[in-house]
């Protein structure tokens, strides 16, 4: 006979239900509207094994055991770019990403990032995901992240988090659901236990809001558990990001046009290897995991889809004596779609020398991550000057032409 549950155990376990918006209705998303997916890559990871600086011999001079050998080296060298002498991709890209460039649907932007300086990830990782002030002396409001003002000026019931946790960049007024992949089919809260909390709101403020989380839930794990069955029957594998980007592209095909998701395991200050080794294996995962999602929105919803993948900071030009790299500043984005108009590197841009380095150590940032986002939004929303200045305050949007 199951153990009773103590009313604390109710309150914990409903505390972990995402809230939905509006008064109940799970809202359908507007054909209208650009979809758009954040990728947060937590850990700030190493752009130069990504976007490899191939035209710059002070890269290999201070990578002698991690850099990534040029273009026809071998096997692991990196793979050459149309039109590009400066600039390789990492070869764990090959079968994954780099149709997507020569497509003209990927594009790179280097020397990104925020111009804090603290190097640390949570500092960081606040900063980007609040979207305010890179003053330090600047009070910022934890309240109120850069894609929930977003969604507030698109009057948007369509975002989600696909994180166990309601990240920052999503918190403010806008109540976004946050569902972690990972644990679809493995909750903690069953049908009889969902029943009685249900029940013990009844009737009072809660009621709404536990009943809405509920929905959303259950709504996601309908629509999610049928792709993990057929997965598994099709001998794809439902761990990792390629098995949540199939999920993830799913659940944006069908019902939701903003989303984030975040990826840890980007901190390599030890072997970190070079055209093969932990990091390759991560960037090929990823590789991976974004094609998978294309490919699952389908060619109609892709074209309408924009994804930006970015990283805290990056690491530093030089490796260390441990064989990896540590924490740096200017880090490398990159922004793919069906309509994006890549097959470039963008932005501003500077030589990859020693005499380029930021504090001696680091690539620099050229291109403010505000700006940059911003240079985005106000053509793929057709915002206002006041509506992107709700967003981001007081910041210049930067027209880079990708979309």
């Amino acid at each position: 006979m199951p153990m009773p549950m103590l009313r604390r155990d109710f309150l914990r376990r409903a505390a972990a239900v995402p809230l939905a918006s509006g008064a109940g209705a799970l809202w359908a998303a507007s054909a209208a509207t650009p979809r758009l997916l954040v990728v947060f890559l937590r850990g700030a990871y190493d752009a130069a094994s990504v976007l490899v600086p191939v035209g710059s011999d002070d890269y290999y001079e201070a990578r002698p055991r991690i850099a990534i050998a040029r273009p026809g080296s071998g096997a692991d060298a990196a793979l050459a770019l149309p039109d590009q002498s400066d600039w390789g991709l990492a070869p764990a890209w090959a079968e994954s990403l780099l149709p997507l460039y020569e497509r003209g649907q990927l594009a790179a932007i280097p020397f990104a990032g925020t111009h804090d300086l603290s190097r640390s990830h949570f500092e960081t990782q606040d900063r980007i995901e609040l979207g305010q002030s890179d003053d330090p002396a600047a009070v910022r409001d934890f309240r109120s992240g850069f894609l929930n003002r977003l969604a507030e000026v698109l009057g948007a019931r369509d975002a989600i988090a696909l994180t166990s946790d309601l990240p920052l960049i999503l918190r403010g007024a806008v109540k976004v659901p946050n569902l972690a992949l990972g644990s679809v089919g493995r909750g903690g809260v069953d049908a009889r236990q969902t029943d009685l909390i249900r029940q013990m709101y009844a009737g009072t403020q809660l009621a709404g809001p536990v009943n809405d989380g509920f929905d959303v839930r259950q709504a996601a794990q309908r629509e999610l558990m049928g792709g993990m069955e057929a997965a598994s029957r099709n001998a794809i594998t439902a761990r990792g990001f390629e098995g949540e980007a199939r999920r993830i592209g799913r659940l944006m095909r069908e019902r939701y046009r903003l989303g984030f998701v975040d990826v840890g395991g980007w901190d390599t200050h030890v072997g970190q290897g070079a055209g093969t080794g932990a990091l390759a294996t991560r960037v090929g995962e990823l590789g991976n995991g974004l094609a998978a999602l294309a490919q699952e929105l389908g060619e109609a919803a892709w074209r309408d889809t924009v994804v930006v993948v970015l990283s805290e900071f990056g690491r530093t030009f030089r490796e260390n004596g441990n064989r990896g790299t540590d924490h740096g500043h200017g880090s490398t984005y990159w922004v793919l779609g069906g309509s994006v108009r890549g097959g470039r590197v963008a932005g501003e841009q500077v030589a990859v020398r020693q005499a380029t380095l930021h504090q001696n150590r680091d690539w620099p940032v050229l291109n403010d991550y505000r700006g940059v986002f911003a240079g985005l939004f106000q053509p793929m929303y057709g915002l206002s000057p006041a509506q992107l200045g709700r967003v981001f305050e007081g910041v210049t949007p930067q027209p880079l032409g990708l979309v």
